[in-house]
């Protein structure tokens, strides 16, 4: 290996690492990922990953002097698609379907890709996964109606966030605050005794950091501490900003008009829930830019998913059926990366929403600050902490059981 082959594959390494980075890849895998990359290069590498750093360290048997990168990333976010297109490349340079620098070329290529489904889809979606939530969250026709209208706000506000450094910095506590503040006009003069926290929730559920939250702990069990923890805390400062802004508003909103009433939302029938299950699946498509074919995949996750625990949650306690939905869908997961050659995070993301606890932090927040219950839950915290330990417990197992091939 001459000094500008060793030259080109760093590059590649660091262009490559930077991408998954982006992509919202956790510390465990785009790490291992990097390895394995490296290993087949023939040079010797070591990677430190956080959600918003990156450290290369790389060198070969016959150039003793280190390369070492260090870059100060913002935190990634899901982009499924171009997590696949990127896959699917380095197979293809690791199979020598493609030269090295025509890889180079096409990682540039994916990377300025936009979303494959345009903002009016994206849009759609968020109204529609917002107001599939709230079916799961037993509300009722007025809920869903209202969550889908406000969760269709918060999509503008994420427009404006791409567009703006200061709405980036306030986009959660703004978003929710302007979803709490209309709701109470809405319950004020149109639909009294609407469950208005329920609302909120349901509306601001893309931003809840559920899923960040289990991500944080699973890289705290693969003894990733400094990416773990950095993650962990920054999901439940997100969730402080989230709350702080809901509270504001629905404060400015009983100070200005009056205040307001809560009514339990009237019952719906047990299939509506499974409906709900299916729209939020196919919202969750849009917004984390899932490529098409692997569309009816990622739908049978999410059902899987939530199937598994809502069957095993009635013989068991609910982290336990959390427990058995994790280890399903991780196998289900793993075995779809060994028989297609993907990364299993494709689909198991889209399951795992499901199943994080995100909404069940938030109500324990909102119950342990207000006094109030918006929703009937018993135990909120400690509830929330065992299902955390129980997702992160199932997919440990699943990948005994149904090892996978791929790091990511």
């Amino acid at each position: 290996m001459d000094k500008t082959e060793f030259t080109q594959i760093r590059r590649f390494i660091v262009k490559l690492g930077k991408m998954l980075h982006k992509y919202g890849t956790p510390a465990f895998r785009l790490e291992a990922y990097l390895m394995e990359v490296a290993a087949y290069f023939g040079v010797h590498a070591s990677f430190i990953s956080t959600p918003t750093s990156l450290t290369f360290v790389i060198w070969s048997d016959r150039h003793e002097d280190e390369y070492t990168h260090a870059a100060r990333l913002l935190p990634g976010e899901l982009d499924l698609n171009s997590l696949a297109l990127t896959d699917e490349l380095a197979v293809k340079l690791i199979a020598g379907d493609i030269a090295l620098k025509d890889a180079d070329v096409r990682l540039d290529e994916i990377d300025a890709l936009n979303s494959p489904y345009g903002r009016v889809t994206t849009g759609i979606a968020f109204a529609a996964s917002t107001g599939a939530f709230a079916t799961l969250m037993g509300a009722g026709f007025k809920e869903i109606f209202i969550s889908s209208f406000l969760g269709l706000l918060v999509y503008l506000w994420t427009i404006w966030s791409e567009r703006s450094k200061r709405v980036k910095l306030m986009l959660e506590p703004v978003a929710s605050f302007t979803t709490a503040f209309l709701a109470g006009v809405i319950s004020h003069f149109l639909l009294p005794g609407i469950n208005i926290w329920l609302i909120i929730l349901s509306s601001l559920i893309i931003l809840v950091p559920g899923l960040a939250l289990s991500m944080g702990l699973a890289e705290l069990s693969s003894r990733n501490l400094v990416s773990g923890t950095a993650r962990v805390m920054d999901a439940i400062m997100q969730l402080f900003k989230l709350y702080f802004g809901a509270f504001l508003g629905i404060y400015l909103s009983v100070a200005l008009l009056s205040q307001y009433s809560v009514e339990q939302p009237q019952a719906m029938p047990w299939w509506i829930q499974w409906v709900g299950v299916i729209v939020l699946s196919l919202g969750l498509v849009a917004i984390f830019r899932t490529r098409i074919k692997d569309i009816p995949w990622a739908v049978l996750a999410t059902v899987i998913a939530y199937a598994s625990t809502k069957m095993s949650s009635m013989y068991l306690e609910q982290g336990l059926g959390a427990f058995i939905g994790a280890f399903v869908l991780g196998v289900y997961a793993n075995v779809f990366a060994r028989v297609a050659n993907k990364p299993s995070t494709i689909i198991a993301m889209h399951g795992l929403i499901v199943l994080v606890p995100g909404s069940k932090t938030y109500i324990g927040l909102n119950s342990m600050i207000s006094g109030q219950d918006f929703v009937q839950a018993d135990h909120i915290g400690q509830e929330t902490f065992f299902i955390l330990m129980s997702l992160v417990a199932g997919l440990i197992f699943a990948n005994v059981v149904a090892p996978t091939k791929k790091a990511l």
